[in-house]
């Protein structure tokens, strides 16, 4: 393995390290659940997708292929952590916060966390 292979492979895993230790010390110290879905959504998959990117490389500077399991595995990895904190966002609003503690909807439909009550139309 060459050098530059070898200096790619060690920056992409201390950078990797530093997220994510960055994301476990925040998903520790933060007090409130909303804060502490900015740790491990924005850190920790950052450091987890530099050790597979640090895979990726390792793998073409040896076998001279592009390892495809890693690839899929960060992409999927980069896709699911963002609608995973917005899930548990929604659940936060829903079992902790009233409509009076949110602030006004810019949209006419309201928030979509809370249904609004069914109209008592007679039935015809």
């Amino acid at each position: 393995m060459n050098f530059v292979a070898e200096l790619l492979i060690a920056v992409s895993l201390v950078i990797s390290g530093v997220f994510g230790f960055v994301g476990s010390y925040g998903l520790v110290k933060l007090r409130q659940t909303t804060q502490r879905l900015h740790a491990p959504t924005k850190a920790t998959t950052l450091g987890v997708g530099g050790v597979l990117i640090a895979s990726m490389i390792f793998a073409f500077a040896t076998h001279g292929r592009i390892s495809v399991h890693e690839l899929l595995i960060t992409l999927f990895l980069f896709l699911t952590a963002p609608i995973t904190a917005h899930f548990i966002a929604k659940t936060y609003i829903a079992r902790n916060l009233g409509r009076p503690s949110l602030p006004a909807s810019k949209s006419a439909s309201g928030w979509s966390v809370f249904d609004d009550p069914p109209s008592q139309e007679p039935d015809s």
